[in-house]
Order: structure tokens, then sequence, then C-alpha cells
């Protein structure tokens, strides 16, 4: 989708879509390590399209390439200073109108710490899709935990030291590992269905979004290793980060939550349980779609359950003028 350029800073550019739309902004947050085209794969599977089409104004922000020299950078500098200056960015460009958060995985997970911690910044609604708080509830982590407890972490810290974080060529093929079913099958599921351009547009656009990973910052892939998968204190709806502690609890707007039926990494148990630790939230609606991790976002099925439950939200906070 035709994109522009609104405001720029470390790891942070902030686009807005073209034409521009009526209604409160909507800021598409996507997480780290996963490039922003999740919300604009390709043509007919964009949520981008999908909302501009719809005659909202829709905004996206993109944290760019992560290099060695950003191996410092953590969780804080998102929740401090990168989702804080796009939401106020979005606001100022859009006349001083509240904005609509829409995020995916740790892009969820971001937006919902920075809504609990930033009263003052104006966020209207936040949707989080895919966006997992209870790891014991993620199979692909259990067999890990136990050797990480056993070894007080050391398994992967001095790797993620010496590397300066989480490469991408090793997020890529973490990527693909949750999904290994469909990655074994893909040969045969090309020749049943070479006659589906639909089909096929989908693997390809699927294929250079996976092509497109980007690594984790040091700092910040030791953090979610140690606090989230190692500790799991986002179960508990609260994280100690930059010297002060941020309770969920104190997010103060309506969220809307969606999970995927067949998500390996963002299992629908470890997303459900956002409702129980949002208690300061006026509203808080649940929902699981058909897809995995990237599918219950941009999938073909998206358009009819996702998108649907996205659009029914923002419909209710946030009519078009």
């Amino acid at each position: 989708m035709p994109r522009a350029l609104v405001d720029r800073g470390r790891t942070r550019a902030v686009h807005r879509f073209t034409p521009a739309g009526a209604g409160d902004p909507v800021l598409l947050v996507p997480p780290l390590a996963a490039p922003a085209l999740c919300f604009d794969l390709r043509r007919g599977c964009s949520l981008a399209e999908h909302l501009v089409d719809r005659g909202r104004s829709v905004y996206l922000v993109d944290y760019g390439q992560v290099s060695f020299a950003d191996r410092g950078l953590g969780l804080e500098h998102w929740v401090d200073d990168v989702l804080p200056r796009s939401i106020e960015a979005v606001s100022r460009d859009a006349g001083g109108r509240p904005v609509h958060l829409v995020a995916w995985c740790l892009g969820g997970i971001l937006s919902l710490l920075t809504a609990a911690d930033r009263h003052d910044l104006p966020i209207a609604s936040l949707t989080t899709i895919a966006a997992p708080i209870d790891m014991t509830a993620i199979p692909l982590v259990a067999p890990i935990k136990p050797l990480a407890d056993l070894t007080n972490g050391w398994i992967l810290t001095p790797a993620y030291r010496l590397l300066g974080g989480a490469p991408r060529a090793l997020v890529k093929k973490a990527f693909q590992i949750s999904a290994i079913d469909k990655v074994v099958t893909k040969p045969y599921a090309i020749l049943r269905n070479l006659d589906d351009a639909d089909f096929l547009a989908q693997l390809e656009a699927v294929d250079r979004f996976t092509d497109n990973m980007i690594a984790y910052p040091g700092r910040t892939f030791g953090q979610i290793y140690h606090r989230f998968f190692r500790a799991n204190d986002l179960a508990g709806g609260e994280l100690d980060l930059g010297g002060r502690r941020i309770a969920l609890r104190e997010v103060s707007v309506p969220v809307l939550v969606v999970a995927g039926d067949s998500d390996a990494i963002a299992p629908a148990r470890a997303v459900r349980h956002l409702v129980d630790v949002l208690g300061g939230a006026p509203e808080v609606t649940f929902h699981t779609c058909p897809g995995g991790h990237l599918g219950v976002l941009a999938g073909r099925a998206a358009r009819a359950t996702t998108w649907r439950h996205v659009d029914d939200f923002l419909a209710r906070h946030n009519p078009i003028d």
C-alpha cells in the first residue's frame, strides 16, 4: 500500500497510508524481529489495505533493521521511547485526535505495557492479535525450560551476548520451526493447488515475509528469555521495567484480544490469560479465530474472521465521521 513518512527516530519510522481516511487514526504496531509488512502482506491479505478501504485513517510504525550497534537496547526503549513518540506523532499528524492501536504478537505486549505505564498518551483503544502472556501454555517452550532452569539460564545467555542478540537467520529458523508441519508439506500443497492463484500468491507472500525477518537486540532478547520465558512474569500481569513496576491492570482503555486456533507460538490459552489480568480496562473482548501465528493476522481466512472482529470493535469505539 502507498504510504507517506510522518515521523522518524531511532528504530522507528511512522508512516501514514494513503489515501487518508476519516475517524480517529489507527496505528498498526508490529512485534520486534518481524518485518512491518506483516500488516501489509499482499493485496487482498493486507489489514492495512482493508482498513484504508473501509475509510479509516491508518498509520504504521516500522522499527527498521536492528544491528550489532543496537545490542544495548532493552524493552524500555520501545515502551519509553518508540511507542510513545509514535503515538504522539500519529495524534499530532491527525490533528490531535486519540489513537487506536492494533498490534500483533510482541507488539501487543509492548502496546499494553505502554498503555498501562503512560496514561497521559492519547490512546483510545487497543487490539492485540496473537499476543501471549502465559508462557507455560506454549508447547514450544516446554522442552527448553527445564534445561534453562537447570543451567540458571546459561544455555542461551553466552550466545546472545556474544552475538549481540538473536541474528535474523536464527529468528527465521525459529519461525519456520513453529510451523514445521507446513514446511514439510509445502511441496505437496503447491502441487495440489497449482490452479489456485490466490493460494500460490499467499505462499509467495509468506516466503517474502519470512525472508525479511529482523534480528533481536541483545538486551531485549535477554529480557524476553529470562523475564518472559523463564520467570513467566507477564502471567502475573506485572513486569519490572526501567526501575518501576508496570501492572497491566492499569490499562484503562477498551481492549480486543484475538488468538489463533492453530497458533504454536501464541496458543489460545496463552493469549486468553490477558482477559484475567486486564482488570482495569472498561471492556475486554476475546475471540479465537482460524489460523496460525501469521495466519490469524494475514491469512486468507482472517478476512472473514479476525478482520471482522477488528471492524466491529473499531465501529463501537471509533465510528467514522
